[in-house]
């Protein structure tokens, strides 16, 4: 199944403005830190989601979804494969409307569980590449 479809991407890209991010990283040579740094500067709200962290790019870091008190619009997942469906599950308990896979994040059952759900889903793409592409 095709996840990953230019309209589902401009439709999260315009839409969703409150962005969890799980794996989130402090260390600004992580791929997730530098995508969630230019979604920050592109005016995106940002959310870390990581049980190892604080505080990332200015931001309280949570342990999970559910400890965020507010409204979460997209999750964005830098997790192994293996554990992203665990944070798909979460995603669709709080009531994302959408789920991102980054690019090299694969779990075909977990995307359809998302799909079934009712959430906006991308698989295995970069944010900040389909941004660029995409956005604005």
């Amino acid at each position: 199944m095709i996840y990953s479809n230019k309209e589902t991407i401009k439709q999260i890209l315009s839409e969703c403005k409150t962005i969890a991010v799980v794996g989130l990283s402090s260390n600004p040579f992580r791929p997730s830190n530098g995508v969630a740094s230019f979604m920050q500067k592109k005016g995106y709200k940002i959310i870390p989601v990581n049980p190892n962290e604080t505080l990332v790019l200015g931001e309280k870091a949570y342990t999970s979804l559910s400890d965020v008190p507010e409204k979460i619009e997209l999750v964005d997942i830098f997790r192994r494969s293996d554990e992203a469906g665990a944070a798909v599950d979460e995603a669709i308990k709080i009531g994302a409307k959408a789920v991102w896979l980054q690019e090299g994040v694969i779990d075909e059952k977990a995307a359809k569980r998302a799909k079934d759900a009712g959430l906006l889903v991308v698989m295995d793409r970069c944010w900040l590449k389909d941004f660029i592409k995409y956005g604005e």
